[in-house]
């Protein structure tokens, strides 16, 4: 992936999880802005998903999507993608729409937010 790390460690996993999410019947996309100039990226896949085969099929659909999306992706996020049941009967065609038309719109507007409140804090220290 151009941009992208793999994010390994449970601890920035846990902080993603306190952070924003957006969701949709097959898949959950925590995200949070981090302090590098690339995204880190990981995925789960719990026991509820499915056996092992179920799981990693589930993890290739996300990551394959991800891939194809990478590029419009804006830059400087941590992003945990957790898939449920339903996503084993998708193809990375439709986590893609979920990626293009819910997850990138969501950290745009969060990036704006925050960027008004980082203005607005700016001005109330002068």
């Amino acid at each position: 992936m151009l941009f992208t790390d793999v994010l390994k460690e449970s601890k920035v996993f846990s902080s993603c999880y306190k952070a924003k999410y957006v969701s949709c019947s097959f898949a959950v996309c925590y995200f949070k802005r981090n302090k590098t100039a690339l995204n880190r990226f990981g995925i789960t896949a719990g026991k509820k998903t499915g056996c092992a085969v179920q799981r990693n099929r589930a993890k290739r659909i996300i990551r394959a999507a991800y891939r194809n999306c990478e590029k419009y992706v804006p830059i400087g996020y941590d992003m945990v993608f957790v898939a449920r049941k339903e996503i084993l009967e998708k193809k990375s065609d439709d986590v893609e729409w979920f990626i293009m038309k819910r997850v990138i719109p969501a950290i745009n507007s969060a990036a704006e937010n925050s960027d008004k409140h980082d203005k607005q804090s700016k001005q109330n220290k002068k």
